[in-house]
């Protein structure tokens, strides 16, 4: 291929198993356009035994073609890891532009190495904001964002930060959400699957079909015993009135056994679930309880009512035009939301402008102008 007809390339990073679902779309969106060439760089901030080839293939796209390693350690040391192994990397296999999704270390680490190499870096759900900075994600986004050339976004909160922190209109650019993209598509593929093997569809059954689902796992609600010991109640309280089926974080398990609470027969434990196996729960349930950021949205796309247990959320447009309800972690708030839920009283959402499952079309058809393919 001569230098006139050669394709610019792109590297799309990922750290952890959430990331993968966000570049899926984009790798599916930029293999229909064509005109950019992409590379997927996985820099191992997580490691993450399920994340085998089957688990690319349900995602519709091939495994990474580079791999850092560079899980563990605290987030100074992790990241600092990522930049040395993303800046050779980028010396040695130069991209002319960088894609960055979320606001993982991983986010950080590699806008950083490519700003100073001079290479264009894109985000991809930028601008949203918590106002939380004791969230290391909030740090993540807004030091991001602050080096960002261009800026994907997914609802009009991050347009308006974006404009507010002074980036130009040019760059901005409102998207719609890849999340919601891939949640749609696997929602899709889900339904011709045989799911008689997913843990999530024995307990399906097992409950009738009528169940609630939880997921815990914020360091602000699960690492103090004065705060879980509540929330735990609460859940407990809910499970009298809807059976709850609980994958449980490793590092939640570990503090409810220090707890040493009982949660009682009603709420079903069980260990992290792939991530096909986790959609096949919750897609079907009658409410979503959860501090899950990505969750709140991926609720919202399929309809599903879901109940926030944070005091604040990145993603406003989940409460304001979606099924999501930000109740914060009181006992009695969270009871009462799930028991409007629970006898059919709960609010009723619709999918955001742009949450359409072309996100991500839209983002390779920018990058390619932009890159003058």
């Amino acid at each position: 291929m001569t230098a006139a007809t050669r394709r610019p390339c792109v590297h799309l990073v990922a750290g952890a198993r959430p990331n993968f679902m966000k570049i899926a779309p984009m790798v599916r969106a930029l293999q229909a356009d064509g005109r950019l060439a992409w590379k997927i760089v996985h820099t191992g901030q997580h490691f993450d035994r399920n994340m085998s080839d089957v688990f690319f293939e349900e995602l519709g796209i091939p495994v990474p073609d580079v791999h850092f390693n560079c899980g563990g350690g605290t987030h100074a040391s992790q990241t600092a890891r990522i930049m040395e192994a993303f800046e050779k990397h980028c010396a040695e296999d130069r991209p002319d532009a960088v894609v960055v999704v979320g606001d993982v270390n991983s986010t950080l680490a590699c806008a950083i190495v490519a700003k100073k190499a001079g290479i264009p870096v894109a985000h991809v759900e930028a601008g949203l904001r918590s106002g939380d900075m004791a969230m290391p994600e909030e740090i993540n986004r807004l030091v991001t964002d602050s080096i960002s050339d261009w800026f994907f976004v997914t609802e009009p909160s991050g347009v308006a930060h974006l404009q507010r922190e002074g980036q130009p209109d040019a760059r901005i650019f409102h998207v719609g959400h890849v999340m919601v993209d891939n949640v749609m598509y696997q929602a899709r593929q889900i339904e011709g699957l045989d799911r008689s093997g997913y843990e999530t569809q024995a307990i399906k059954q097992q409950l009738g079909g009528r169940y609630g689902v939880v997921t815990l796992h914020r360091p602000s609600n699960v690492d103090d015993l004065a705060v879980l010991g509540p929330i735990a109640g609460a859940l407990k309280a809910v499970s009298q009135q809807l059976p709850l089926v609980f994958p449980v974080h490793p590092r939640t398990r570990g503090n409810l056994e220090k707890l040493g609470f009982d949660l009682g027969p009603h709420i079903h434990l069980m260990a992290p679930q792939p991530y096909m196996s986790f959609l096949n729960l919750w897609k079907d349930a009658t409410v979503v309880l959860t501090d899950s950021g990505g969750l709140q949205e991926e609720t919202t796309a399929l309809g599903v009512p879901c109940i926030t247990l944070r005091e604040n959320t990145e993603r406003p447009v989940t409460v304001d035009e979606g099924t999501n309800v930000l109740v914060g972690i009181s006992p009695e708030k969270i009871v009462a939301a799930a028991t409007e839920v629970i006898q059919g009283r709960g609010k009723q959402g619709r999918r955001p402008h742009l949450w359409d499952g072309d996100a991500a079309v839209r983002i390779a058809s920018d990058l390619a102008r932009l890159l003058g393919a």
